[in-house]
């Protein structure tokens, strides 16, 4: 606490945590507060958080729409690898943070403030991934992370000190999860999601019906894809933001994009995690099916043994870093062929390819064909298996002869 601070960029959600966090900063450090909240599709309005910063103390409050860079800049180039993490997560709050911190930075700049600050708990990835980006862009900005610093440590005494200073905030005693959503997807964490053996309660979810209560009837939808990039749904041309939120209504509406995992954090420990993320399960999986008829085998083989590292860079925070746009420059060349179109079901929870084509396509269908052909001799594959064999053969041969 003993460092002297003018001015603060807030990195402000209207939540329960910044809430407190800009009232604390400005009792704790006797300093100006501007507030900066980033519009990413979150589910919740956002028509009152600049008034609520206002309210709460700041001097100033930012409240920007960030959802085409969003979606066109982050969220796409990330698809255009189908990552994933740990199988399972498809990185909706990781790919969130290099932006929010990227502008905030600019508003620091703009506003002369000498330091930043964000909501993230001293326990979870999110510090990591504001402070890496913020330093990466200005390595002399000071930081303050309440979180890590004050005796407010829980989210019960987070609501009682809400309550004492007035500020109005959505969480509740009785439902305190930690939610965090964007165009991509919604997370929840903390209350009764804490227990790995608890069913997570069907009223959190927002994004999407339940499997079970989904249509009873299968819808068919066209996903246009050009150089990795979806562009159009069912032949009419979208812009990033639009697309994304069609597919969330067409994935939200047959239950489609669920998650409930457990999770390796970079701090060490081990978080459960519910996820809903169903434009972007639609996207992965209609990507892939495209790429299945675009792709050389041993690109897609290199690209694909990438993920586990491209997805962890992202997980972690470095998405600032040289190796990830070294990364990203090898992963788009990729996707200079990937253009066409695929064709699915959704329904009940699933996503199914029914059909893909590309003018770009290396699929023939007559070197495939079960059927008669005049353009592969099965005869070939003798040699070839022969070859392939030839280190096994000689393992056993000589196994045999010392034995």
């Amino acid at each position: 606490m003993s460092q002297k601070i003018n001015k603060v960029v807030l990195a402000y959600s209207g939540g329960l945590d910044t809430s407190v966090i800009l009232k604390w900063l400005i009792e704790t450090y006797d300093c100006e507060v501007v507030a900066f909240s980033a519009d990413l599709g979150q589910p919740d309005p956002m028509g009152d958080v600049e008034k609520n910063a206002m309210n709460t103390g700041a001097v100033k409050a930012y409240v920007e729409d960030l959802k085409e860079e969003f979606v066109k800049d982050y969220v796409f180039p990330m698809f255009r690898a189908n990552t994933v993490y740990e199988g399972q997560y498809l990185l909706g709050t990781s790919i969130a943070r290099p932006l929010i911190a990227k502008r905030q930075m600019e508003i620091a700049k703009l506003e002369g403030a000498d330091t930043v600050s964000h909501g993230a708990t001293g326990k979870g990835n999110d510090q990591v991934r504001f402070e890496l980006a913020y330093l990466a862009i200005d390595p002399d900005i000071k930081i303050v992370a309440p979180w890590r610093d004050w005796d407010l440590n829980s989210r019960t005494a987070l609501m009682n000190f809400a309550k004492l200073h007035g500020i109005a905030v959505p969480t509740t005693h009785a439902k305190p999860y930690s939610t965090d959503g964007n165009m991509l997807h919604i997370s929840y964490e903390g209350g009764v999601l804490e227990d790995p053996w608890t069913e997570p309660p069907e009223d959190i979810f927002k994004m999407s019906v339940s499997p079970e209560n989904a249509p009873g009837t299968p819808e068919i939808i066209e996903l246009t894809f050009t150089k990795g990039d979806p562009t159009a749904i069912n032949g009419k041309a979208l812009s990033a933001a639009a697309m994304l939120t069609e597919l969330n209504k067409l994935g939200g509406k047959h239950g489609i994009g669920r998650v409930d995992l457990v999770e390796n954090r970079y701090v060490g420990m081990k978080s459960r995690g519910v996820y809903e993320t169903p434009g972007g399960t639609i996207l992965r999986l209609a990507h892939m099916a495209l790429e299945s008829i675009t792709l050389d085998r041993e690109v897609q083989l290199l690209r694909d043994s990438l993920i586990p590292k491209y997805a962890q860079l992202i997980y972690n925070g470095f998405w600032f870093a040289p190796e990830r746009r070294l990364l990203q420059t090898m992963i788009d060349q990729t996707q200079e062929p990937v253009s066409g179109v695929v064709r699915f079901k959704l329904y009940k929870g699933n996503c199914t390819v029914l059909g893909r084509k590309s003018e770009n396509s290396i699929y023939s269908q007559a070197h495939a064909t079960f059927e008669d052909d005049d353009v592969y001799s099965h005869k070939d594959a003798e040699g070839f298996i022969r070859l392939n064999a030839l280190r096994l053969r000689i393992q056993k041969l000589m196994h045999n002869r010392r034995f």
